[in-house]
């Protein structure tokens, strides 16, 4: 549950401020752990189903035809823009290491497929565990996200990086292992979002194209997929824009009003119970997604304007 992302928070309190800023984390942290609840039981939501992949869910829930369209490409933008956002986070920080030793809330793409690995039986299902421990996980989330962001802000003020490790100096030995456990951080959690990408294209490549399975088919497959995100990320080292453009366009609807959706579609609560909650979560994520969208976009386009690619 945490991510990168958390070296941001700094440099958003930045922009909003104490009041707003820290109304924001807690809202955000608020829904999307509501968000997840819905999908964690939206996964045995028919008797005798296990719907494993989001894409299962969302096809149940508009339609073979329709849900496809809907969910997967934003399944797909999550997965590769984490990725995308990754590899840029763990050359920054990789790259502070040396430096440093010389001198000297989007779980809600993966969260089917988790689930999928509890076994789950009629008078034991799987939501219970899992929903133990998405809020163990939040909890420890918290711990993590709230300190930096406010603490990061505190320290640095208007003046901090959208990387808050970037702008440590000292102790070396410190800004060092902090590096160093973001760089052994983003390798793991690379591999959580591209395997359904794996899984996918494999699939495609054998089904389709019929090509035979097996490891030489797995090494090409995979090398080829984590050398499109690698060139991604050193044409547009751009670790803020890229968080805001990828998190308003994918990271939103699936964390904030996707699991809403797909909860209204299916339950269909009767008019002014538990849907407003969800008609709210609709809104203020649509609304999230169009700003930081347009905004995250923007930033690309400005400081792709001043910088000298692969220099």
């Amino acid at each position: 549950m945490v991510g990168a992302g958390v070296l941001s928070l700094p440099y958003a309190m930045a922009h909003l401020g104490w009041g707003p800023g820290l109304v924001v984390l807690l809202v955000s942290w608020g829904i999307t752990l509501y968000t997840l609840r819905l999908l964690i039981e939206l996964h045995e939501c028919v008797p005798g189903v296990r719907f494993d992949r989001l894409r299962d869910l969302g096809a149940h829930a508009l339609g073979p035809r329709l849900g496809p369209w809907v969910v997967v490409p934003q399944q797909l933008i999550v997965q590769l823009g984490c990725d995308m956002v990754y590899m840029v986070t763990g050359g920054k920080c990789l790259q502070k290491f040396a430096e440093s030793v010389a001198f000297a809330y989007a779980g809600h793409g993966v969260v089917l497929e988790i689930q999928a690995t509890i076994p789950s039986t009629p008078t034991k299902p799987s939501r219970a565990p899992m929903w133990k421990g998405t809020v163990a996980a939040y909890l420890v989330t918290a711990a993590c996200y709230f300190p930096v962001a406010l603490l990061g802000y505190w320290a640095f003020g208007r003046d901090v990086g959208d990387n808050v490790l970037v702008a440590l100096q000292r102790p070396p030995w410190l800004v060092a292992a902090a590096n160093m456990m973001v760089v052994i951080h983003v390798v793991g959690s690379y591999q959580v979002y591209a395997m359904p990408i794996f899984e996918s294209i494999e699939t495609i490549l054998v089904t389709r194209f019929r090509l035979p399975q097996g490891l030489l088919l797995r090494l090409v497959a995979r090398s080829a997929y984590v050398a499109f995100t690698l060139f991604i990320a050193v044409t547009f080292p751009f670790f803020g824009d890229l968080l805001g453009f990828f998190g308003g366009f994918g990271f939103t609807p699936t964390s904030y009003f996707l699991p809403c959706i797909l909860w209204l579609k299916i339950k269909k609560p009767p008019r002014f119970s538990a849907s407003c909650a969800n008609w709210g979560c609709i809104v203020v994520g649509v609304l999230l997604m169009l700003v930081s969208t347009i905004g995250g976009l923007r930033s690309i386009v400005q400081d792709a304007s001043t910088f000298q690619f692969y220099s």
